[in-house]
């Protein structure tokens, strides 16, 4: 099955290392972060899940709930999971799902044959609290994913859900953002009072609304 963005997030039921869930039951009305991990007890994974968890605050502060996923099982990410803590300084603190059967990385298309028969490639999704996919980039199982720039495309998302903006290349929150192209200069008079730089037609800059 391919995921694409726009596409509700596949639906199921798994067992996870906090009890079994059923997925969009578990997101509520929370944006989610859905990360997967070739196997257990391999390094790269190793300080990412430790990193995830040191900064999971950043991901509460903004309605994300996080969770991972292994084709391996929930007793052997428990094991695991004192490795993370003990090497990486920060106990896991979210869940992890075990997909033994590869129910969950079929669904997501996270296993890529040309890149291995069995092991699920470095996927992550953004979900949000409408269970569409926002945002999904495919790592190689060599390089660690950058969880930084997960959070500020997180903020792009939840920003321009709600403003009818865009945002620039490298923004990060609080920069100046731009007027979506829809939206005509009458229409923004409305929603931006505040006024705008107009760059070109189709380049309308302007203060980051809220802010």
């Amino acid at each position: 099955m391919t995921v694409r963005l726009g596409d509700i997030a596949p639906n199921f039921d798994a067992p996870t290392t906090q009890g079994d869930i059923n997925f969009h039951d578990w997101l509520g009305d929370s944006w989610g972060v859905l990360f997967s991990h070739p196997k257990d007890f391999t390094p790269v994974c190793t300080t990412e899940l430790g990193y995830v968890a040191k900064i999971k605050p950043e991901f509460d502060k903004r309605n994300v709930k996080v969770i991972g996923l292994s084709v391996d099982s929930v007793e052997s990410h428990l094991k695991w999971e004192s490795d993370i803590g003990e090497t990486q300084g920060t106990p896991v603190n979210f869940p992890m799902i075990g997909d033994t059967d590869k129910t969950v990385a079929n669904l997501y298309d996270m296993i890529h044959p040309n890149a291995s028969d069995t092991m699920t490639v470095r996927s992550v999704f953004v979900i949000g609290p409408d269970k569409k996919v926002k945002l999904q980039i495919t790592y190689p199982a060599s390089t660690g994913r950058n969880f930084e720039e997960i959070l500020r495309v997180i903020d792009s998302l939840q920003l321009t859900a709600k403003y009818k903006v865009a945002t620039p290349a490298n923004w990060t929150d609080g920069d100046d953002v731009i007027i979506g192209g829809a939206v005509t200069d009458e229409e923004a008079k409305q929603l931006f009072p505040q006024g705008w730089t107009t760059v070109k037609p189709y380049l309308r800059v302007l203060h980051q609304p809220g802010k």
